[in-house]
C-alpha cells in the first residue's frame, strides 16, 4: 500500500508546495475528524497521462482517509488509494471547480444509507490542490451544546482550509504524545478570554488548582501561566507548551489559533494531562541514570582488579606464572571495557563497533616483538544484545592476543615450555604481520561467503572473523581437544553461552596459496537468543 505522499507524487500533476500542503494536512487533520464527529476523505484529481485525451468525467484519487475516534464510522471501508469518477462524486466536482463549500448527501455502497456530505475545497497559494470531503450520519439526533461548539470550531477551521491558512506553514506533524480533542479543549476569544471548556479540559485545570468559574476569565487571571495563548494570538501560528502549575501536576498545551480572512478571532487549545507521563520520565531517567553508575562501578572494580592481577604478575620472575597472570589481567581487561560503554549507553543494546576498536588498541598495545604488526577492522556489526557483547567481547580479545602472541614471532625463552602454546615450531621470525577483523550479519540461509563455517540454522545471525597471515596452526592441531585455556575460553563460550558455532583452521585449507590462521564465529541472534533481545 503506497503512503498518501507516494499516491500524490505518482498519480497526480500536484507541484512540491501543494504535496507539503497536503502533507501538512494529513499529519494533523485528525483533530478535525475529532471536531467534526465525522469521517475525512482527501480527494485530489489523477494527472492525465500525455498520451491520452482528457476525460470529460475527471478521475480522482483519494489520498488519505481519517476516522474519528469520538464517535462512529460512517464509512467501514477502505478508500484509501481507490479512485473515483467526478460523476460518482458531483459535490467533490463542484467544490474543486468553483472553490466553494458545496453540501449534500449521497450513497457511498448500494444499499447503505446515504451519508451527509460536505465538500471543502484545500486552498494552497490560490490554487485549489483537493477537496476535503466530511462524511457524517443523516440521522436527525439534536446535538447536545459539546457537540455544536466543537462543529461550529470544525466550521472555522474549514474557513481557513478554504482560505489556505490551514494547515500552517511549517506545522510539524503531531506525535502520539500531542493532545488530541478527546483531551478536553478551551475554545478563547481573540482576547484571550474563555467561552468554552470540555469536561475533560475542566478536570485537567482542576488538578492544577483551578476551581473558579472559567468562562469569561483568562487563564492568567487564575494564576496559569498563559504565554502560549498569547504568542499563538499574537504571532497567528500554533504553539506547543507544558505548564507546571504544582510539582505533581504538568499539563500539555496545544494552541491553535483559529483565523478569517487572515485575522485571528480566537484560539482552540487542546489540554493533555501528562503528569503520569512525565512521571514515568523521571522514574526511567532515574533508573537510566542508576544502570549507568551500576556498570561504572563495576569498571572500576573491574579495573582495580586488573591492576592488581598486573602489579602482583611484575613481581614474579619470568615464567608461566607470570604469564597467567598477564593473561587473566587482560581478560578482566576486555570485560571492563563492555561495562565502560554500558555506563556511557546503557540499555539493551550495545554498540559493539566501539568494544572492537578498543579490543583492537588492546591488541596493538600488547606487540612486544621486533615484527610489526597491522590491524585491520573491515564491516561492523552495530548493536548487539549487551549478554551477548561481554563473552563475545572476551572470546575477540582472546583470538587478537593469540594471534598477536604466536603468529608472527619467535616465542621468549619463558614461553617455550608453555602447554597452551598453538604456533607452529617453524614460524619465520620478523615478518611483517597482518591481522584482520572482519564484522558482518546476515539473514537466514546466508553463510560465510569462504564456506570457511556453518551456517547457524534458522534466524539472523553475526559473523566475527579473525585472520591472519602468520606460520598458521601446528600439524594435527584440533581445536575441540586443545589443551591451551584461552582457546578453550573461546571455544566454551562461543558454544555453550553464546550458542553459536566456531571454526579455526589454516588458511591454507580453504586457499593453497594463502598462509596464516583463519577463525570464524557465527552467533545467531533471534531464534537462540530471543529471551535477550
Amino acid at each position: 500500500m503506497a503512503t498518501p505522499a507516494e499516491l500524490a507524487f505518482d498519480r497526480t500533476d500536484l507541484g512540491p508546495d501543494q504535496l507539503a500542503h497536503l502533507q501538512r494536512l494529513l499529519g494533523t487533520w485528525g483533530i478535525l475528524a475529532d471536531l467534526s464527529f465525522s469521517d475525512l476523505v482527501l480527494l485530489a484529481p489523477m494527472a492525465t497521462p500525455p498520451d491520452q485525451v482528457p476525460d470529460d468525467d475527471q478521475v480522482m484519487v483519494v489520498l488519505g482517509q481519517m476516522r474519528p475516534s469520538n464517535s462512529a464510522t460512517v464509512v467501514q471501508h477502505d478508500l484509501m488509494g481507490q479512485t473515483v469518477g467526478v460523476s460518482d462524486w458531483p459535490l467533490v466536482a463542484d467544490a474543486f471547480a468553483s472553490g466553494e463549500v458545496s453540501r449534500g448527501e449521497m450513497q457511498i455502497e448500494a444499499g447503505e444509507e446515504p451519508v451527509r456530505l460536505q465538500c471543502i475545497p484545500v486552498r494552497c497559494e490560490g490554487t485549489v490542490s483537493a477537496v476535503l470531503a466530511r462524511m457524517s450520519s443523516g440521522t436527525g439526533r439534536r446535538p447536545g451544546h459539546l457537540e455544536r461548539t466543537y462543529r461550529d470550531v470544525f466550521d472555522r477551521f474549514a474557513v481557513m482550509v478554504e482560505e489556505g491558512t490551514f494547515p500552517f506553514p511549517g506545522e510539524e506533524v503531531a506525535t502520539e504524545e500531542a493532545p488530541r480533542v478527546g483531551d478536553g479543549i478551551v475554545l478563547v476569544d481573540e482576547e484571550g478570554r474563555v467561552r468554552f471548556a470540555s469536561p475533560n479540559a475542566t478536570n485537567a485545570l482542576h488538578r492544577m488548582g483551578m476551581y473558579s468559574q472559567l468562562e469569561g476569565r483568562r487563564l492568567y487571571d487564575l494564576g496559569v501561566e498563559e504565554s502560549a495563548i498569547e504568542w499563538a494570538l499574537a504571532s497567528a501560528l500554533p504553539v506547543v507548551e507544558e505548564v507546571e502549575r504544582r510539582p505533581d501536576v504538568t499539563v500539555l498545551l496545544h494552541c491553535i489559533p483559529l483565523l478569517a480572512k487572515g485575522d485571528v478571532t480566537g484560539c482552540l487549545v487542546l489540554l493533555r494531562d501528562v503528569t503520569d507521563v512525565r512521571r514515568l520520565d523521571r522514574l526511567l531517567l532515574s533508573k537510566d541514570a542508576a544502570i549507568r553508575e551500576v556498570h561504572h562501578r563495576v569498571k572500576n572494580n573491574l579495573q582495580t582488579i586488573s591492576a592488581l592481577l598486573r602489579l602482583q604478575a611484575r613481581r614474579l620472575p619470568p615464567g608461566v606464572g607470570r604469564m597467567a597472570l598477564f593473561e587473566a589481567e587482560r581478560r578482566v581487561r576486555s570485560i571492563s571495557i563492555v561495562h565502560e560503554i554500558l555506563s556511557r549507553e546503557p540499555g539493551e543494546q550495545v554498540p559493539f563497533d566501539e568494544i572492537v576498536a578498543s579490543l583492537v588498541k588492546m591488541a596493538e598495545d600488547s606487540v612486544v616483538s621486533g615484527s610489526p604488526v597491522t590491524f585491520t577492522v573491515v564491516g561492523e556489526l552495530g548493536e548487539v544484545p549487551a549478554d551477548v557483547a561481554t563473552p563475545l567481547a572476551v572470546a575477540l580479545a582472546e583470538l587478537l592476543q593469540n594471534a598477536v602472541e604466536h603468529a608472527f614471532a619467535e616465542p621468549a625463552v619463558d614461553e617455550l615450555d608453555r602447554p597452551d602454546r598453538v604456533v607452529a615450531e617453524s614460524e619465520p621470525a620478523g615478518e611483517n604481520g597482518h591481522i584482520e577483523v572482519r564484522l558482518r550479519s546476515h539473514g537466514a540461509g546466508l553463510g560465510s561467503p569462504d564456506g570457511s563455517a556453518a551456517t547457524v540454522a534458522g534466524g539472523d545471525f553475526l559473523v566475527v572473523e579473525v585472520h591472519d597471515d602468520g606460520a598458521g596452526l601446528p600439524p594435527g592441531f584440533d581445536f575441540d581437544v586443545t589443551q591451551s585455556l584461552g582457546l578453550s575460553i573461546v571455544r566454551d563460550l562461543v558454544r555453550t553461552q553464546l550458542a553459536g558455532s566456531i571454526v579455526m583452521r589454516n588458511r591454507s585449507d580453504i586457499d593453497p596459496q594463502a598462509r596464516g590462521t583463519s577463525v570464524v564465529i557465527e552467533l545467531p541472534v533471534t531464534d537462540h537468543h530471543d529471551h535477550r533481545i
